[in-house]
């Protein structure tokens, strides 16, 4: 049976890792070279490194601090913010990415997804949606939360896989910080569409959250989180823990 991933998310500006709700209100902390290295070693599947202001900014991502990261860790290494060409996906797998998010990038120009795909496979391009319930449908947003493109979300989703993406993060900007669990009716519903995996991502709060996660979205590949183990609330290791007694699969270390 194939386990169900546990992942970290760094939400990097302007070199340390920042949280906030809604994606507004951004707070700092801490190093994102501190917390990959504590991750690394704590349990956690994978991690994603997200430089958050590069596309809203029109800027590259910062590749000293991502470099200094990567070197830290010993898990896959997810990588995003400011991906708008392969040359940016080749300069990210060099500084140590496993496999590269991206965004705005591809709602500007979506061939680049099939581009990316056919020079470093699928595995390697990893779709970020970051989806908002707008008068009943589920829309797209660009720049970090900031634009609503007004694409509808599944179809926009589908599209991708049928392009190239090999994995699709679903970030809900409507409970994201909030820490009253997942957006279960979206996951369903992206899960439902696409036959990659899938990785949930906004909202929990406490363990039972990402139980319910599984249960209730028994496709989902995995959960992401932020702010939740970026303060101790959660620790991945008892949430494994959590996970096996409840017939859950976990990697456990």
């Amino acid at each position: 049976m194939i386990t169900k991933r546990i992942i970290p998310c760094l939400d990097v500006k302007d070199g340390r890792v920042v949280k906030g709700v809604n994606f507004k209100d951004l707070n700092d902390v801490s190093s994102p070279v501190e917390l990959a290295s504590y991750y690394s070693g704590s349990g956690a599947d994978e991690l994603v490194f997200y430089d958050i202001t590069a596309s809203a900014e029109g800027r590259k991502l910062f590749t000293d601090i991502l470099c200094e990261t990567a070197s830290k860790v010993f898990i896959p290494l997810t990588v995003g913010g400011g991906i708008n060409t392969v040359e940016d996906f080749d300069r990210v797998l060099k500084c140590g990415a496993d496999k590269v998010s991206v965004n705005s990038g591809a709602l500007r120009n979506p061939g680049l997804i099939d581009e990316a795909a056919r020079l470093y496979g699928d595995q390697c391009v990893v779709l970020s949606a970051d989806i908002s319930l707008i008068d009943g449908v589920y829309r797209v947003f660009s720049r970090g939360g900031r634009d609503n493109t007004g694409r509808e979300a599944i179809s926009w989703i589908k599209e991708c896989v049928e392009r190239g993406a090999g994995e699709i993060v679903v970030n809900s900007i409507d409970t994201d910080g909030v820490k009253k669990g997942f957006d279960i009716p979206m996951l369903r519903a992206v899960c439902e569409a696409v036959n990659v995996p899938v990785i949930a991502s906004g909202g929990a709060g406490c363990m039972q959250d990402f139980l319910d996660l599984f249960d209730q979205v028994p496709d989902i590949d995995a959960g992401l989180a932020a702010s939740v183990f970026h303060f101790g609330e959660i620790d991945i290791r008892d949430l494994k823990r959590e996970m096996d007694a409840h017939g859950v699969p976990a990697r456990i270390i």
